[in-house]
């Protein structure tokens, strides 16, 4: 099984990828929560091609995939896992939690250090917000994350489909909570027991300080109430209420080459609302 997961994972991982963005995509366009204000060619352009560069260089610089790493950990008996006499599916459901509650302070810390904010930053410069705003990250900033992630299989040792399974969702849901897909309140209010929404998440992409370092979360939505980051809705309304970063116009937040260089280029912000005061 092990090896079925590794060397499928490349396949599994780009099946989701392309079936989550077609439907995603198809129920943005039938049930769309907000009207797109700039123009959807150029932003999915740049968002994958920004997505496109960093898998690209990620295979390059860190070749030691999640799963690989998975499967290392146990031949070596590494890890706090492959330690334990534990069941598999705790192994699994263990592995889940704590990757998602990393990725929750990790994505606090991101927020809270301007080095790694102006890497950060480049997400939250996108002008309007639906699927692709899911994949658009600086590559620093996915690299950085990537060997968050390989040391965390190495301190727990997780089981190879655990490791797997948190990628495809971690995918996924960033896709998923990121779209312009309008879900019905009350539908709205039941999923964020569970999951993040996009409702929910999209107060985070608020031009509004305050309100871009609320709701955290990619995947499970319990973090933000238990941390004290969590806010329901953005005081103008999902409508009204305007998305990106205060001076980041489309010159400084559509081109590719633009939003490479952006964490290195002139701060056109009047100050830096995620460090500390």
């Amino acid at each position: 099984m092990s090896e079925l997961n590794i060397t499928s994972e490349p396949s599994i991982r780009l099946l989701v990828f392309v079936a989550m963005l077609l439907a995603i995509a198809t129920l943005e366009i039938l049930w769309p929560r907000r009207q797109l204000h700039h123009s959807k060619a150029r932003r999915w352009l740049s968002n994958f091609s920004l997505s496109f560069v960093n898998t690209f260089l990620v295979a390059i610089l860190i070749p030691v995939a999640g799963v690989t790493a998975a499967q290392m950990t146990a031949e070596k008996g590494w890890g706090l896992l492959n330690n334990f006499q534990t069941a598999s599916w705790i192994s699994l459901l263990a592995y889940l939690v704590i990757f998602d509650l990393i990725i929750y302070w990790q994505h606090r810390l991101y927020h809270r250090f301007n080095p790694l904010w102006r890497l950060h930053r480049v997400h939250h410069t996108d002008l309007d917000y639906d699927v692709t705003t899911g994949i658009r990250f600086h590559p620093l900033s996915i690299i950085i994350s990537t060997a968050i992630k390989l040391c965390l299989i190495v301190v727990m040792g997780p089981p190879v489909i655990a490791v797997l399974i948190s990628e495809i969702l971690l995918n996924a849901t960033s896709m998923f909570n990121h779209s312009n897909i309008k879900i019905p309140t009350k539908l709205d209010t039941v999923l964020r027991y569970f999951l993040v929404t996009p409702d929910m998440h999209r107060v985070h992409h608020s031009v509004e300080h305050a309100e871009h370092n609320k709701n955290f979360g990619f995947n499970f939505p319990w973090w933000d109430r238990i941390f004290s980051s969590y806010q329901a809705q953005p005081l103008t309304g999902h409508e009204k209420m305007e998305l990106g970063i205060e001076g980041y116009g489309e010159g400084q937040s559509v081109s590719l080459n633009t939003l490479l260089l952006q964490p290195f280029a002139k701060n056109p912000e009047e100050s830096n609302p995620a460090a500390p005061r």
